[in-house]
């Protein structure tokens, strides 16, 4: 058990209540425009690593960092503006007590202006069924998408980053009931359109991995994904006190402090070397097989440090640093873990990539879509959460001569992704 002492010193800050959510800000009132460097930070649980969290307020550039969180206090703010020795324009928390929140206009502002969102632990459903297909999750993506945001969580926060998600909505798993039973409900894994996060397509991450044990609820996770939509699947995992920290190049540096206690990430893939990677038995009240010739999934494992220098390429899912190659495999739901060497293939990455545009912007009435792949869904809200309905009068051409003029979320499904663009009607 480790315990760390935190010293802040007390704080002026404003304080916002409604029955629908609290806020709590430090620092200046008004935002500082300024260009964040992006990247997402992935940290495991249980106490913050420091040096993760510098790394992560850094890429805020000095700007305004935004805690969003659906049960707890405002501890962040004082670790975040006072401790870590990191100048910020202002830190804010804002804690949700319900789906109305969702709407509230003044979180749309503050989503806005950050530039840099932090989600806290809790229970990820909270998360999920508050804001999926809300304002919220669009806002957010339109922050990364456009203003370049960095973005992380710990915890339930770090559940939710993956582009397929456990969304925890019929509770939590241990490993050895998910190896047991990986049809069973509670081992479902969400593929409906949530956060759109670089780097994390077609993955699913996990936290607390060393306490309790969740290597093999992890496998059964990747399992349901693809038995929901077969394409190549991977995994992120963290132990708690451990972060994966990745920047704009897809670089993930691992941050903990090994040698003195035993921190680990975790990077997994279908064994891209297989013609064929599926699981052998995936049914109901049956254990688990996932293990072609104990070679189903390749992972790498490294020790997280203070310095952050071992690390893992996510662009190509292939070249790491300072860690080591192993096989995991399931029969008949016991895990096996065997030594492997660095795979002579290269991973079947699957991120989106369409031609998309979206024009005239500014419009006076007329909006053509037009992507190179078709565009499933179309929303539209404006920047009090209300949704505005088009008239399509043809193939891509949507009539806004009855939107007042304004600021307007245009939200598209693509590719099983949520693409949003801002689109200013006059």
């Amino acid at each position: 058990m480790r315990f760390k002492l935190v010293i802040t010193c007390l704080l002026a800050q404003t304080f916002v209540f409604s029955q629908d959510y609290v806020s709590w800000r430090v620092g200046n009132s008004n935002g500082l425009a300024v260009q964040p460097s992006g990247g997402v930070c992935l940290m495991g649980g249980a106490t913050e690593n420091d040096d993760a969290m510098r790394w992560f307020l850094q890429r805020a550039n000095g700007g305004d960092v935004l805690v969003l969180r659906a049960s707890g206090q405002d501890g962040y703010n004082p670790y975040f503006y006072n401790d870590l020795g990191v100048t910020l324009n202002a830190v804010e928390t804002i804690r949700f007590n319900n789906s109305t929140a969702s709407n509230n206009s003044y979180i749309h502002q503050r989503i806005s202006e950050a530039d840099a969102i932090w989600f806290a632990g809790g229970d990820q459903w909270n998360y999920v069924s508050y804001w999926r297909n809300t304002p919220i999750d669009s806002l957010i993506n339109l922050a990364i998408q456009e203003r370049n945001i960095v973005i992380g969580g710990t915890s339930a926060g770090m559940a939710i980053l993956g582009e397929y998600y456990f969304s925890a909505q019929a509770g939590t798993i241990t490993s050895s009931a998910a190896l047991s039973n990986p049809t069973l409900s509670v081992n479902s894994v969400s593929l409906s359109p949530f956060l759109s996060v670089p780097f994390l397509g077609q993955t699913i991450t996990d936290t607390h991995y060393d306490n309790p044990d969740r290597k093999g609820r992890h496998i059964v996770f990747l399992a349901n994904a693809y038995a929901q939509e077969p394409q190549y699947v991977k995994g992120i995992a963290c132990d708690e006190y451990t972060a994966v920290c990745i920047d704009a190049t897809g670089w993930a540096r691992v941050f903990g402090d090994f040698p003195s206690y035993d921190d680990n990430a975790y990077f997994l893939q279908m064994n891209c070397a297989l013609s064929e990677g599926s699981p052998e038995t995936y049914s109901s009240n049956e254990p688990l097989t996932w293990d072609r010739n104990q070679q189903a999934i390749q992972v790498y494992s490294l020790k997280g440090t203070q310095s952050g220098q071992n690390g893992f390429n996510v662009s190509n899912w292939s070249e790491g640093n300072g860690g080591e190659w192993s096989f995991w495999s399931v029969n008949s739901g016991s895990l096996n873990q065997n030594t492997a060497t660095e795979p002579a293939c290269v991973s079947q990455i699957d991120e989106l990539d369409v031609d998309l545009q979206l024009y005239p912007n500014p419009t006076t009435g007329e909006l053509y879509i037009s992507a190179s792949v078709p565009v499933n869904k179309v929303c539209f809200f404006n920047t009090l959460g209300q949704e505005f309905f088009p008239t399509i009068t043809q193939l891509n051409l949507f009539e806004l001569k009855n939107f007042p003029p304004g600021v307007y979320i245009c939200k598209m499904e693509i590719s099983g992704k949520s693409i949003t663009k801002k689109i200013v009607v006059q």
